[in-house]
């Protein structure tokens, strides 16, 4: 996709020197950050490596301990987001924070809504509201609740929001962990509309195809230091990694051939509903065996979300057969699934993955708690857990380190990630259900995540992988089930899959034409 050219000359952001430390911890350590006018500029670094940090404090959301941010050659003090609202600054966060009861048009004027007198003038706001979502390409219905849209059409009203306060700074934070490649596509040309109307726009991202697709410049943080600020079109993806993590990146996945065993998980002719009661898993067969990876590829919203529920247990069935090593766990709870071999890397790691408010170390065990080593005689192991967790975040990378005591919602998404990874990998089930498991994950997490799911599947474990990166797909699963309307309509080797056949199976079409 190609890149307009833009006048650069004027500098809307400055950030001299930051430096922010949480008690002995340093997150940011003397950052600096130039942004100009109708510029895409991408902040690149490893999960904690103080992004989310860095724009928090151009946000207004923490002060730095010291340094200087400058808006249009201004200096200014961000005590609030009031502060950087004011300043034209917006920002859409990595987990939206709209009213899920309210409608598209309440949530975008909500705090400014327009009035008659003393009445809100709702016609008004609508209008806005339509003329806003049609000037920048964002299309929206006015009138939708927000419990009803998908996760795409609410980050277009995350932005809208942004923009009907006066934006002409948006920080878009990990904007496309949770979109499919089509919805990115659109991301990428709504942020071109708007910086070729003169807005600039902040781009935290992990992946470095995007980095690419769409931006300008990009700034690369590595342990919460500046490492350098690079044009785009002059550097290589290869180059980008390295610059993130400090060594060289392997992109290739070691996967050595190995013979399947017997089937482990056997589901049989399921059906069940969505969550507005309409069938979405129409008859579905799925088989994975012992030493093989099975990769679902579809786009969202085709069944694979209430497939995976349904074999963990966190959504009941109409009718069918899951079996796990000849258990049948169909409508059984999930400590059912748990006990006979069932371990998951849940798709909403906050809902069903974490206990945000408890502890690292106690996030490890949420599955075991109350068995040995961890407990004797319902009374808790505190130092045997303490050690547990101390391994775990140096074996499986999760930053900052030293956390174990730290309540895991205050983690990077990155390191939530890890923790959930950490956890399922280590309970050492049979059938290991991984959904989106290298999401918000930088590459080099990535390479590190991979390596324990094949790793799995070595050993002789049955592994189903469900993501909506198709390079993830492809590069990891030994067979390639496509799903479509509830069910899966083919079945393919992943050494025989390309791109292009894939995506025309997830279309509905055939790849024989």
């Amino acid at each position: 996709m190609s890149k307009e050219f833009v006048d650069m000359n004027t500098p809307v952001i400055e950030m001299r020197d930051i430096v922010k430390k949480f008690g002995d911890f340093t997150a940011n350590d003397g950052i600096n950050l130039t942004v100009h006018k109708g510029e895409i500029h991408a902040i690149l670094g490893e999960n904690g490596a103080g992004k989310s940090t860095l724009m928090n404090q151009l946000y207004g959301l923490l002060k730095p301990t010291s340094g200087q941010i400058i808006v249009n050659g201004k200096p200014i003090e961000m005590n609030s987001p009031r502060d950087a609202i004011d300043a034209g600054i917006g920002m859409v966060h990595q987990h939206f924070m709209l009213v899920q009861p309210f409608t598209v048009t309440e949530n975008i004027v909500l705090g400014t809504e327009p009035r008659k007198g003393l009445v809100l003038d709702m016609a008004t706001a609508r209008a806005n509201v339509a003329e806003l979502s049609e000037r920048y390409g964002l299309a929206i219905d006015p009138d939708a609740k927000i419990e009803d849209i998908s996760v795409s059409m609410q980050q277009r009203v995350e932005i809208l929001k942004a923009l009907y306060r006066g934006a002409d700074i948006l920080i878009l934070d990990e904007p496309t962990s949770s979109l499919t490649p089509q919805e990115i596509l659109e991301l990428i040309e709504i942020m071109h509309n708007l910086t070729r109307d003169g807005k600039s726009i902040i781009l935290i991202t992990h992946k470095l195809k995007e980095i690419k697709e769409s931006a300008d410049f990009c700034t690369i943080i590595r342990q919460g230091k500046y490492i350098d600020t690079v044009d785009v079109d002059k550097v290589d993806e290869n180059q980008l990694a390295s610059m993130m993590v400090g060594r060289n990146v392997t992109f290739n996945v070691d996967k050595p051939p190995i013979e399947p065993g017997e089937v482990l998980l056997d589901v049989k002719d399921l059906h069940c509903n969505d969550y507005r009661g309409i069938e979405i898993v129409k008859g579905l067969d799925l088989q994975v065996r012992r030493g093989e990876i099975v990769g679902i590829a579809g786009i969202d919203g085709n069944g694979q979300t209430e497939l995976v529920e349904v074999i963990t247990g966190l959504r009941r069935g109409t009718s069918g057969q899951v079996l796990v090593n000849g258990v049948d766990v169909f409508n059984k709870p999930p400590r059912f699934g748990f006990d006979h071999g069932v371990s998951s890397i849940p798709a909403d790691r906050q809902k069903h993955g974490l206990v945000s408010e408890f502890a690292i170390e106690d996030n490890l065990i949420l599955q075991n708690y109350e068995q040995e080593p961890f407990s004797h005689k319902s009374v808790f192991k505190r130092d045997v857990i303490f050690s547990h967790a101390t391994k775990s975040i140096e074996d499986f990378d999760i930053r900052p380190q030293k956390s174990e005591k730290r309540p895991a919602g205050t983690l990077s998404g990155g390191n939530q990630q890890k923790v959930i990874i950490a956890r399922e990998v280590q309970n050492d089930k049979d059938l290991l259900i991984a959904v989106n498991p290298t999401r918000g994950l930088d590459v080099g997490a990535i390479e590190y995540v991979h390596k324990y799911i094949v790793e799995q599947r070595n050993k002789g474990k049955a592994v189903l992988l469900v993501s909506f990166e198709l390079d993830e797909i492809m590069s990891l699963s030994d067979i390639i089930d496509v799903i479509f309307d509830g069910k899966i309509v083919s079945s393919i080797p992943g050494a025989e899959a390309n791109e292009n056949e894939l995506g025309l199976m997830m279309a509905g079409g055939n790849k024989n034409g």
